[in-house]
């Protein structure tokens, strides 16, 4: 169905209760934990509006295996995430073959983004939609740089 939406991603992870912490301090709502399936369930966005949820699944290490998702935001918000991230202890990665000094672009989308960890190694992003037409010949390259040669409209 066309019209579908993503309602819930599941990670694993090793450490369940380190991992809750981990969420909390992004700012994520937990909605249930399930102490003897070793599972936590957060509400993504809007908490009242329980449109998205991300389930956290402690597996014993021979079962573990990193995933990625992405939280989207505006760009306003996603310009702030790196402070965000290191009052919470965490960092921005390089991405692409960039450095994280700016967010990257995936040209294209087009979509301006920050890739960092959570304590499991899991491939997290923040991203952006930005205005512009897709432009997947400039490869990955800097917001600074689609904003100057990349951005059409």
């Amino acid at each position: 169905m066309k019209s579908a939406k993503l309602y819930e991603t599941h990670v694993y992870t090793r450490n369940l209760e380190a991992a809750i912490a981990f969420y909390e301090g992004l700012d994520l709502e937990l909605a249930y934990v399930i102490n003897e399936r070793r599972v936590a369930f957060f509400w993504l966005g809007d908490a009242d509006k329980k449109e998205q949820m991300l389930g956290i699944w402690e597996v014993p290490e021979e079962k573990f295996r990193t995933s990625h998702f992405a939280f989207y935001v505006s760009l306003d918000e996603l310009l702030q995430v790196p402070a965000f991230l290191l009052k919470r202890g965490a960092q921005v990665l390089p991405s692409f073959g960039l450095d994280a000094s700016e967010p990257v672009v995936h040209t294209w989308m087009p979509a301006a983004s920050y890739y960092f960890q959570d304590p499991d190694g899991n491939s997290l992003e923040y991203l952006a939609l930005i205005d512009g037409d897709p432009n997947p010949e400039l490869g990955a390259v800097h917001l600074s740089t689609w904003q100057k040669h990349g951005a059409t409209s």
